[in-house]
């Protein structure tokens, strides 16, 4: 089976990432073109990965379908020129999210594969037209990139409350911080952009929809810029009956740290309480805080492109699906209504057996 020839669209942070995820550690795959708006930016990562590859170092080239660097990765300009190239396999979207729903449509034209960032869009209505878009074609292209159901910890944690050893899963309790945020991020970017990676966790370990949304607020910590509500304290009620609850700091100084907690009913299980070696010694205890996500879930960013990029060339998709992508838009898009008022917001999901039949 030939390579999966991979283009990806937005390489700041995260998208340069991938890119160098897809170049040097997933098998089976071959990066072949990068797009972001800052083309200086695109232009040095494609060089540098191009160089790393043994291609040609400062050897460009102009020709249709953007500048190619050596025989390796080439810069298109325009994300959707990308999307169409003929050797473009499958996309990676790291994007803003404002874009996202543009370019999504765009892959399903064109019948192009695509691992999404999150968010799937900025809105619930129009990730729920992306949901539909794609049902019409009858075969699923769309995964989305909540990492953390690829994570070892949250895959074992998983498999443990699926088997019924601890019995009915009744609480799940998370801790989401971060050491430092941009000034730039506001109170409803911790909800849609931090938040819904607990969103998606709480659906995927309880099975079932989130049926309301309650953000709470306390004073917030004051090395943050007016108008800033940091820390935040989430409820999620579920279909199921059950209750998970989401702390978001995203300036909590100390470093990055994520926690999980699932309450049973014949125990608890917990995960993510530190990286390294926990010690207990001189009165002190604990282990090493990752600075960020990137190291805390570089496994699992890992393992998630490689099946992405395994069941891709199998023509079908490994793990959260356009409408896992809508559901956290949805209950996203009422937790800021609920940030806005102060008050419990039930979510508006569409019917699941409606809409996919």
């Amino acid at each position: 089976m030939s390579d999966l020839r991979v283009g990806v669209v937005g390489v700041g942070v995260m998208g340069a990432d991938h890119a160098e995820r897809v170049a040097r550690k997933t098998s089976g795959a071959r990066l072949v073109a990068v797009s972001d708006a800052d083309q200086g930016r695109a232009e040095a990562l494609a060089a540098r990965l191009t160089e790393g590859l043994g291609g040609e170092p400062g050897s460009t080239a102009r020709h249709s379908g953007g500048t190619a660097y050596g025989d390796n990765v080439r810069v298109v300009e325009d994300p959707l020129e990308l999307i169409a190239a003929d050797d473009i396999d499958a996309v990676i979207l790291a994007s803003p999210g404002s874009v996202h729903a543009e370019q999504l449509f765009a892959c399903l034209d064109h019948g192009k594969p695509v691992l999404c960032e999150k968010p799937l869009t900025m809105d619930a209505a129009s990730s729920l037209r992306v949901v539909e878009a794609e049902h019409k074609l009858g075969r699923p292209l769309i995964q989305v990139g909540f990492m953390r159901r690829f994570d070892p910890e949250y895959a074992a944690l998983k498999q443990l409350l699926d088997s019924g050893d601890l019995g009915r899963t009744l609480l799940l309790h998370n801790v989401h911080r971060n050491k430092t945020a941009a000034p730039s991020f506001r109170s409803e970017m911790i909800v849609r952009d931090s938040m819904v990676h607990e969103v998606d966790v709480a659906r995927w370990l309880f099975g079932a929809e989130i049926t309301r949304i309650t953000v709470h607020t306390p004073k917030p910590t004051s090395l943050v810029a007016d108008g800033v509500r940091d820390p935040q304290l989430a409820v999620f009620e579920l279909a199921n009956g059950a209750i998970a609850d989401v702390e978001v700091f995203v300036n909590f100084q100390v470093g990055y740290e994520v926690r999980c907690e699932a309450v049973a009913e014949r125990g608890s299980a917990t995960i993510g309480l530190g990286a390294g070696v926990f010690t207990r010694a001189g009165e002190h205890w604990g282990g090493a805080m990752p600075a960020d996500f990137r190291i805390r879930f570089e496994q699992a960013y890992d393992i998630e492109v490689q099946r992405w990029a395994d069941a891709t060339r199998r023509g079908e998709i490994d793990g959260p699906g356009a409408w896992d992508g809508y559901a956290a838009a949805a209950v996203c898009e009422a937790g800021l209504e609920s940030l806005r008022t102060g008050t419990p917001v039930d979510v508006a999901l569409a019917d699941r057996g409606k809409v996919l039949g």
